[in-house]
């Protein structure tokens, strides 16, 4: 299989042969990982039982879909990445904002796949051979990870399409063989000596549904246009692609994290999850467990890096693709070492997900507004201007930058991080939410708000949306858009 030559330039129509299906294998096969598990246990590592965690699991992850999911139709109509497509609204230089987002979202998710599959890797082969549970073990396990993450992201969309089909159904069947292993141990209550980590039910609730549900679905708003930029929308619906989307986001997210909530209350993991997840397991269980923490890893790091590696090539216009790739996965890697022995994994977690939802979600909306707007019609090759160092076109704005997209998006944020609660940070704002974190709804509504406000009067008319074919066999090609 030859390796993608493709970096964030717009792939032609010939190219583009995926469809609704292979964007839930996508979605499905990479999500069923530790690094995605992991997310279950945070609930109960918070202090709640069996159905509260399951309820703020699915609160969440259902809020995060319906803002995330329409975030795909953008780049089935930009034949590009998400961070490029964003340069209709942002500028084409100014679209750097949300390739600094999507660099930092999937850096801290593709060190903590290779952080918690590490972990349990060590963890399973000291049961299985006598392995050394240090950290020389560990280091060596996060590089051979690394490693392996590395080449198939390298390789690129084909490779890891084809490793998502696989392990769509590979790892289902290890996680309900998972299901009979620890349910022996299985308790609705939270772990003992676990109180409720905000001191109270709801906030704690309101917590896990932001850190374990709703950061499921916003991890993905520069991810989604990785893979629907290689669907075409002559052969299939703008409506398909969105209910693709839904449906791989809603069993992608849904299945790991709620085995996560099972296990972690099985294994009564409290502070820790890695550890007494192996400690849990029954002895013929080690095999399957050490194949997910593998092979599952691998999968959904591989996509996390691939898109790393999309989004500093759009930073980075003269670095390669591969180049990027690989500078993209060292500096994961080195996050991975500084975490694993420096950070607790339950308050890295939790800090991490929200302050990104928080400094994400703005800029998510804006792209959505955009993109009602101008009815999904733009100009696919002015919004490569910054890739090719030229200047012009309708998204050029000022300099390449729209000063009231780009300012919105900073309110928004920074009214976002302001609002936000973590074990290590506590945002002024909460003291006008009554201690409760808002961020999410405040950064995306302060953001949205502020963009619709100050571009309200200088928006040109865009062209009428584009009407779907009655036949639903394809979306007509966009046309170029005016400027939002």
């Amino acid at each position: 299989m030859p390796i993608e030559q493709r970096g964030v330039d717009t792939i032609p129509d010939e190219e583009r042969t995926s469809g609704p299906r292979d964007l839930v294998s996508l979605l499905l096969g990479s999500n069923l990982c530790l690094g995605v598990i992991v997310f279950g246990w945070l609930p109960p590592s918070f202090g709640l039982g069996l159905w509260p965690s399951v309820t703020s699991i699915l609160v969440g992850t259902l809020a995060g879909i319906a803002v995330t999911a329409p975030l795909a139709l953008i780049s089935l109509r930009t034949a590009t990445n998400l961070s490029t497509s964003s340069g209709a609204q942002f500028g084409v230089r100014g679209r750097l904002v949300g390739s600094v987002v999507g660099l930092l979202l999937s850096l801290g998710y593709t060190a903590l796949t290779l952080w918690i599959g590490g972990d349990v890797m060590v963890g399973t082969l000291s049961r299985l051979t006598g392995l050394p549970d240090g950290g020389a073990s560990r280091a060596v396990m996060y590089t051979v990870l690394a490693g392996a993450t590395v080449a198939a992201a390298v390789y690129g969309y084909r490779l890891l399409l084809k490793l998502s089909k696989v392990l769509s159904v590979g790892m289902v069947l290890l996680l309900l063989a998972g299901v009979y292993a620890y349910a022996g141990d299985f308790t609705t209550a939270a772990p003992p000596h676990t109180p409720y980590l905000l001191g109270s039910f709801w906030p704690t609730w309101l917590l896990a549904t932001v850190a374990a549900g709703l950061s499921g679905p916003v991890a993905f708003i520069t991810l989604l246009g990785d893979y629907t930029r290689y669907i075409s929308p002559r052969r299939h619906t703008s409506r398909k692609v969105l209910w693709a989307t839904c449906l791989g986001l809603l069993l992608g997210l849904l299945v790991p994290q709620l085995f996560g909530t099972y296990t972690a209350l099985a294994a009564r993991a409290g502070l820790d999850y890695a550890g007494p997840l192996v400690e849990a397991a029954p002895f013929w269980y080690l095999a399957p467990l050490l194949v997910a923490a593998s092979a599952g890893s691998v999968g959904n790091a591989g996509l996390m890096l691939y898109s790393m590696g999309l989004d500093l090539d759009a930073i980075l216009p003269r670095a390669t693709r591969t180049r990027a790739t690989v500078i993209a996965a060292a500096v994961a890697t080195a996050f991975v070492f500084v975490g694993s022995f420096a950070w607790s994994v339950q308050s890295a977690m939790t800090s991490f997900v929200l302050l990104l939802t928080a400094i994400g979600t703005p800029w998510a909306v804006i792209s959505l507004i955009g993109y009602a707007r101008c009815g999904g019609q733009y100009d696919a090759e002015a919004l490569q201007v910054f890739n090719r160092r030229a200047k012009g076109g309708i998204y050029w704005y000022r300099s390449g930058w729209n000063i009231q997209a780009t300012a919105s998006w900073a309110l928004g944020a920074a009214v976002g991080l302001a609002a936000v609660s973590t074990t290590v940070y506590e945002g002024p704002l909460l003291a006008l939410t009554g201690g409760v974190d808002c961020s999410f709804i405040l950064s995306g509504l302060v953001g949205g708000v502020a963009y619709a406000a100050l571009t309200a009067k200088g928006r040109t008319a865009a062209a009428g949306p584009v009407a779907e074919p009655e036949s639903e066999a394809a979306d007509p090609l966009p046309a170029p858009a005016a400027r939002a």
